[in-house]
């Protein structure tokens, strides 16, 4: 059996529902909207200092995970687990479905060997979780693909295309999907 404890700012233990109440609080002050959510969740860059800005609050990777778990969400992207508690009628998809229906828009415009390389990105994100798409992951999965960064970039090309082909093909997976 296992029990779970949430606790608030001030140290003291709170119920699930508080818990998640308090999140909902708090969340309207780091973004305004589902489509600002998905701008900042879209890049890298911007995801990491939303991320760092819910530990600030209280909200860090463990609370974060737990709350996947809450609501039954544990293969689901953080995205939509945030998504959900901004708009409860909005029900969190998994990684895997996500990757499904955005993938046709991101290899739209790639090469076969971008598209390769995309192809084990997104599937380490399927298995692992949205963490797999952080900027300093980058070079630990292009020496996991390519064995060197050197071998990475006969492939691919100069670094700064690399990185930019890491961060545009982020933009595609967290487009608003059609119902």
């Amino acid at each position: 059996m296992i029990s779970t404890s949430f606790w608030s700012a001030d140290g003291r233990p709170i119920s699930a529902e508080e818990f998640l109440n308090n999140l909902f609080g708090e969340l309207p002050n780091l973004f305004k909207s589902e489509a600002e959510l998905r701008t900042l969740w879209s890049n890298p860059m911007t995801r990491r200092f939303l991320l760092e800005k819910l530990d600030e609050a209280g909200y860090g990777k463990e609370e974060l995970s737990t709350l996947q778990k809450l609501i039954d969400a544990e293969k689901s992207d953080l995205f939509d687990v945030l998504e959900y508690v901004f708009n409860s009628d909005v029900k969190p998809m998994t990684r895997e479905a996500r990757v499904a229906a955005a993938q046709a828009n991101i290899f739209a415009f790639l090469n076969a060997q971008q598209k390769e390389f995309i192809d084990f990105v997104l599937s380490k994100y399927i298995e692992t979780g949205v963490e797999e798409l952080d900027q300093e992951k980058l070079p630990i999965l292009l020496t996991n693909k390519y064995y060197s960064l050197e071998d990475a970039k006969d492939v691919l090309g100069n670094v700064a295309n690399i990185s930019s082909l890491f961060i545009e093909f982020q933009k595609h997976l967290y487009q608003q999907i059609a119902a």
